[in-house]
């Protein structure tokens, strides 16, 4: 048999969709599966967005422009400039979904055998990424116990080698919903400059933040023009994931260069979904305040529910949608395949992530779980009581 290649074989499988083949078992069982698995919102798309789709009145659906269209990246501009951040519409690429984003600036910016420093854990498919790139990851461990906040200076530096070209964050974190602070952004400032690195940090969880705590972007810091490339999506933001719009933001213009040479061999980012993306730019805060107060709510649920089952540690997110919690058991892998294969209280169980899928450091995260906290407060409710549940009957509780 001809053999596929060893990059390929590399890769591991998404620990966001593994499962799946598990939970359609389930379902065709006659079971319920609560999903809290996947990052996929419920929040209605905003209705301007809608209607721009449903009113399309082109008569020939043409390629646009390989680096988007002009009309878009100027809303994207005028957004930026809400956050107090200055790029102009030739320092914005749009691409396809936040996912090419990242690909693509991995393939312009590094090459094969360079290495990244990023956090652990990290967003998988920057693994995968990183892997189809030939680049090789440097984890930095981050911890449930300290709510995931970054480690200090010279543990970033004690990972430097002469192969390190860049240092990638999540801000705010997925998996963890961590929120840098402007100490911990300034320290990666301080670091990227020193040792003249990239600074790659995606943003698309940017509106969701909780509490009394600002928001510090890599766009804000001073001195590091050249070092940051913002990656970026509208498929949170505004609940749309399925239209594949995101963005390329940088001030260094061989970045720029770069990307817009592989976009323009994919030919260009999807036609309907930058009407949809540019109609969604219009809308403003009285979408998204209500949203993230939703957000914030189902985060109190979640986290006063995790904190009443019995040992279950649970870390307080931040920001984005999501929390990892540390559960009683032997493995977390077995546990979530168990949850679907074996068990079910009246007709129904939960679908989470195992954490260690995010974890790079082997034998991190094996009892830990990303929750996403996805689902309307009822539904939220009742997934949790049957994780507790689960814990209770699961042989290998501990």
């Amino acid at each position: 048999m001809v053999k596929t290649s060893d990059r390929i074989n590399g890769i591991a499988n998404s620990p966001i969709r593994k499962l799946t083949p598990l939970a359609d078992a389930a379902k065709a069982r006659g079971v319920k599966v609560y999903h809290l698995n996947i990052g996929q919102p419920d929040i209605r798309t905003p209705d301007a967005a809608l209607d721009a789709l449903k009113h399309i009145d082109r008569t020939v659906l043409e390629y646009s422009p390989s680096q988007g269209f002009l009309s878009l990246r100027e809303k994207v501009s005028e957004y930026y400039s809400r956050y107090g951040m200055e790029y102009s519409p030739d320092q914005i690429l749009i691409t396809t979904g936040g996912s090419e984003a990242v690909l693509f600036s991995f393939l312009a910016c590094l090459d094969p055998g360079d290495e990244i420093i990023t956090t652990d854990p990290t967003y998988a498919n920057y693994i995968a990424f990183a892997a189809a790139a030939g680049v090789t990851v440097r984890p930095i461990l981050t911890r449930i116990e300290d709510n995931f906040a970054l480690p200090p200076a010279e543990e970033f530096e004690r990972l430097i080698t002469p192969a390190t070209k860049a240092i990638l964050i999540c801000n705010p974190n997925n998996p963890s919903g961590s929120l840098y602070s402007a100490r911990e952004m300034q320290m990666l400032a301080d670091i990227v400059r020193r040792h003249d690195l990239f600074l790659f940090s995606d943003e698309v969880y940017r509106e969701f933040i909780y509490g009394d705590v600002s928001y510090i972007s890599a766009g804000h810091l001073e001195g590091v023009d050249s070092n940051v490339v913002i990656l970026d999506s509208f498929s949170k933001r505004y609940s749309e994931c399925g239209i594949r719009i995101g963005a390329v933001v940088s001030r260094n213009r061989q970045v720029l260069e770069g990307v817009l040479k592989l976009g323009q061999a994919r030919l260009s980012p999807p036609l309907l979904g930058q009407i949809v993306a540019e109609a969604s730019c219009s809308v403003g805060r009285e979408y998204l305040d209500p949203v993230i107060r939703e957000y914030s709510h189902r985060r109190r649920v979640l986290v006063e529910g995790l904190g009443k089952i019995p040992g279950v540690t649970v870390s307080v997110p931040s920001g984005a949608f999501y929390a990892m919690a540390g559960l009683p058991v032997d493995d977390a892998d077995r546990f979530c395949a168990w949850c679907l294969s074996d068990f079910e209280f009246e007709g129904e169980t939960v679908m989470m992530a195992p954490a260690s899928g995010f974890y790079f450091t082997p034998g991190a995260g094996l009892r830990e779980v990303r929750i996403a906290y996805v689902l309307e407060t009822k539904s939220l409710e009742r997934a949790v009581m049957l994780l507790s549940k689960a814990l209770e009957r699961y042989p290998g509780h501990l």
